[in-house]
Order: structure tokens, then sequence, then C-alpha cells
């Protein structure tokens, strides 16, 4: 006898991320073992896999793609052994209204319903009224072609203003991740918190180096020795200096953090960004370190992240040099910390050193560091001492 299982998003999975469904990745009706991914969810920041809570048959869908999702509601049901789906007209007259009946029932329809995905996007894309095309096809369903010979009649454009007579445009809804991302940067730069950014410049001769010797060792454990393993244990000791920066700032207060949890900004291409979180980095070494490092950039980068991973940074680094920027200012303070550290391109310039009393030109691996502060929380003095900490400790690496 089978049994009916409801699969539902538990609250401690999204840890009070917004939530959005994505996609189902198995067809209704599809069987499916216990822990096999069978949809998935985009929240805010990342997106997510959701298993299948038992084995058997994928009986009914309630939750479709675009829907917001929330902790505790049932997004469908499986029925464990090989129980066949209730196909009944009764059945289908209680399923969601994206069902295929629902398509064909035309009496209580109206034009804008008589249209599939594609022919849908087709009209927003042009900003045409519905209402104004002749359907073709059946039950009078407006087909592609139906939108093609509509366009090519006068009318099809009397209504447009004049940008869109001359300006075909292509609208793509946003992500709930860029949606989160715009609101962020516009909360952090206009809202919360005065940006000031200070630059310097760092040699990167000395750490170029160690890394050269060192990096066949760190791949022999399978760990990827990167630059941006030695900035975030450099920041470590930056931080030290000055304890300001790893804080947040409050109306009447300043909360200083014990805890180093530095998080590193990962580019997802037209995705967006994320920012995973490698947390009690003052315990760790630089093996540690790149390791961690290594783990959450590869989650990133296969949407495997989860909300928890992303949690509880104090400090953030920004290596934008990875795509040729040799410097960015302001970059914005991922609220609630106070500053935000900035890596730009590594490249080969000419530099000017004293040796043995006269000026020398010499082509040394050079790159820019900045740091963006809230100016609520602190000064040009912090700022700069943070800097110049950090530059020491990265140039004399090995030394």
């Amino acid at each position: 006898m089978s049994e009916t299982i409801d699969i539902i998003l538990l609250e401690d999975e999204l840890e009070g991320t917004a939530a959005k469904l994505s996609h189902w990745l198995v067809d209704l009706g599809s069987t499916v073992k216990s822990g096999e991914p069978i949809l998935e969810l985009e929240t805010d920041k990342v997106s997510m896999e959701i298993c299948a809570p038992a084995s058997g048959c994928l009986q009914e869908i309630i939750k479709q793609p675009g829907d917001n999702i929330e902790p505790d509601m049932v997004l469908g049901r499986l029925a464990s052994g090989n129980q066949n789906i209730d196909q009944s007209p009764s059945k289908k007259n209680n399923e969601d209204s994206a069902g295929a009946d629902r398509l064909l029932s035309t009496n209580s329809l109206k034009g804008q319903d008589l249209i599939g995905p594609a022919v849908r996007k087709l009209v927003r894309e042009h900003s045409l009224d519905i209402s104004q095309i002749s359907g073709s096809g059946r039950g009078g369903r407006v087909t592609r072609e139906d939108v093609m010979t509509f366009l090519q009649r006068p009318e099809a454009t009397a209504g447009c203003t004049d940008f869109t007579t001359h300006l075909v445009g292509k609208r793509i809804p946003h992500s709930p991740m860029r949606q989160s991302i715009a609101k962020h940067m516009v909360e952090s730069l206009l809202h919360t918190s005065p940006h000031v950014t200070s630059v310097f410049e760092l040699d990167m001769s000395n750490l170029s180096e160690h890394r050269r010797w060192h990096k066949k060792a760190f791949a022999e454990q399978g760990v990827k020795l990167t630059f941006t393993a030695y900035f975030v244990a450099a920041s470590v000791a930056a931080i030290r200096a000055v304890p300001q920066v790893n804080a947040r700032f409050h109306d009447d207060a300043l909360e200083l953090f014990e805890e180093i949890n530095i998080g590193v900004g990962t580019a997802l291409g037209d995705r967006g960004l994320v920012v995973p979180v490698i947390e009690g980095v003052q315990n760790k070494n630089l093996l540690s370190i790149a390791e961690a490092l290594q783990g959450q950039t590869e989650r990133a980068r296969r949407g495997k992240l989860t909300p928890r991973d992303m949690k509880n940074g104090t400090f953030t680094i920004s290596n934008h040099g990875v795509s040729g920027s040799l410097f960015a200012a302001p970059i914005i303070i991922n609220q609630p910390q106070v500053a935000i550290l900035g890596i730009g391109k590594l490249e080969k310039r000419v530099v000017v050193r004293e040796i043995d009393g006269r000026d020398e030109m010499l082509i040394k691996p050079m790159c820019y560091v900045s740091l963006s502060i809230d100016h609520r929380a602190l000064d040009a003095h912090q700022t700069n001492q943070f800097l110049s900490v950090l530059v020491e400790t990265l140039e004399t690496w090995g030394c």
C-alpha cells in the first residue's frame, strides 16, 4: 500500500532568507530515490537543491517555478512505491491553474491566457496587447505565427511611444540574487555608510617567489595555492594591528569582534556575486586557509553554497584584479561590516628604488591594494595603518 509524503522545505534550510522556486529537476510521474535532487530554489544569495525526502513517484507538483517559498510550505507530494498518478477529471480540476486542461478549456479564458510561454515572451518583447491579436490555433489560441503576422500590420506599432518605435529592447527579469545585490549596494553606498577609499602599492616579488616554491607542495596535498590565500592570511596581521576594521558600527558604539571571519567575493559570471565566508581565520595557517578558500570557491562555482556558508562575516576581500581591473573605488562595503579590501591586477611595472644611495629603475610585479571604509567607524589614520601593515606583511613574506 502506497503512502503520500509531503515535500517540505524546513526552516533551517533557508536560515531566514527569501527563496523562489527556480525549477523542478524531475517531471510529474517520475520515479525518484531518497536523497536525489528534485527541485532547485534560488535565494537572494545562492541556488540550492532540495532532495527527495523518500523514494517514490512524484505524484503532485504544488508550487510552480517563480513562486515564493516559505519554510514548512508543501512544495509537492511523493507517492511511495509505484502508485500511478490520478489523471481523473476531478483530480485535474483541483490542480494548479497551470494544468494542461486549463489551456484547452476556452470558454472561460481571456485572450492573454491562450498563449504558451514562447508566445508570451514574444508578446512581451514587442510590448503588444494580446487582446488585439486574433488566434488561429486550437480554441482560438494565439500562435507564434499569429504574432508575427500582427507585427507586419501598421496598427502593431501605432500605440507605441516614440522611443519604443526606434529602440527594440529585451527585458530580462532580475533573479532574486540580482535583486538582492542591487538592494544591498544602494543601501550600503547611499543610505548607510559614507565610503572613503585609500590605495597603496604592493611589491609582489617575495610573494610571487614564495608561491612559486611552495605551490607544488600544496598541490601534492590537493590544495591550490592562490595569491588570495596570502591576502586572507595577511589581513589577520593587519586586523590585529587595527582591530577597528573587524567591527560593526552601532549608533552608540563600535562593536569589535575577536573572531576573524573573512568573506571572499566570488564572481558567478552573469549570475551575480556571492561572498562565502572562511570562519576563524585567526586560527588557520596558510595551508588551511588555502584549503578552505578552495572548497568555498568550488562550491560557489557549482552553486552548492548554503545560506550558512555566507553568514557571520566580519571582513571582506574583493580580488577584482582577476578580471583585469587595476583598482576600483569605492568597493561597496558588505553591510553590516565597516571595511572591504580590494586587490588589483598583478602586472609588471617599472619602479624606482634607491640602491647604494642611487636611484635605480627596476621591473617589479606590482599591484594596487585598497581599503574602502565606513567613515563613521574609521578615519584615515586607521585606514592607512591597516594598509601599511598589510603591505609590509606581504612584501616581507618568507624573509
